[in-house]
């Protein structure tokens, strides 16, 4: 049996990402591999490795990257595959529609100015600096606003609603995830306040959030660098 790799695509976090012959391993290995896969799904698929269909549309591989992430980190933990789909689902949404907001670009800057005390809680000043603020915001508020998929946390080089020197955590969010999504956005930030592009941004900051979740006596290390970068941005 020959083996279905077709190129190297990408490194992300410990993973090495491979378009692979979806055709071929329909026919010979599984045939309910789709569109990717990751070992939990697919135990054929070595556990350090991420695997995409080269049939796919191209352009599509980095939500497909974002999706295989999040399902691959729920199911190692135990959750069921069903759970760990609909999770992953909504995560993949979030940066699609994230992606189109920014090339589209909405009109909500004056507005924002408006309306920023209704959504402002809590100012985190434990990780805010002279640059940036970190602030806990009523999501809901957020949704109704400004845009109904905020989701988690943003930064003002993403969304136009948001102040450039801020940072928004989601309310919505539990204790245990806030710092696990503040290190993603607030390395995000630096990088893209220093001129670089959005997806090269979010796929850095998407490894050094996968590496910590799996390394938790690196996360305050790394998170304060992250302000410090801000600081510096």
């Amino acid at each position: 049996m020959k083996k279905p790799y077709v190129k190297k695509f990408s490194k992300i976090a410990n993973f090495t990402v491979w378009i692979v012959d979806g055709k071929y391993i329909r026919d010979n290995i599984d045939e309910e591999f789709t569109n990717f896969g990751q070992h939990y799904r697919f135990n054929f698929i070595p556990k350090d490795e991420l695997w995409i269909d080269r049939e796919g549309v191209p352009g599509e591989e980095k939500f497909y990257i974002n999706y295989l992430l999040a399902e691959n980190r729920f199911m190692a933990k135990g959750i069921s595959y069903s759970n760990a789909v609909d999770k992953a689902n909504i995560i993949e949404k979030k940066e699609r529609k994230k992606d189109y907001l920014m090339k589209k670009g909405i009109e909500t800057q004056k507005r924002a100015k408006e309306d920023i005390e209704f959504v402002h809680k809590n100012l985190l000043e434990k990780y805010s600096n002279k640059k940036v603020k970190v602030w806990i915001v009523d999501g809901e508020a957020v949704r109704d606003l400004f845009y109904v998929d905020f989701t988690e946390g943003g930064h003002g080089y993403v969304y136009p609603f948001v102040p450039k020197d801020e940072v928004w955590i989601d309310d919505d969010l539990t204790p245990r995830e806030i710092k696990f999504v503040l290190l993603h956005e607030l390395h995000e930030r630096a990088l893209m306040a220093g001129g670089m592009e959005y997806d090269t941004a979010h796929k850095s900051s998407s490894e050094i959030e996968y590496y910590c979740r799996k390394n938790l006596a690196e996360l305050d290390k790394n998170l304060k660098k992250a302000i410090l970068e801000n600081n510096n941005a």
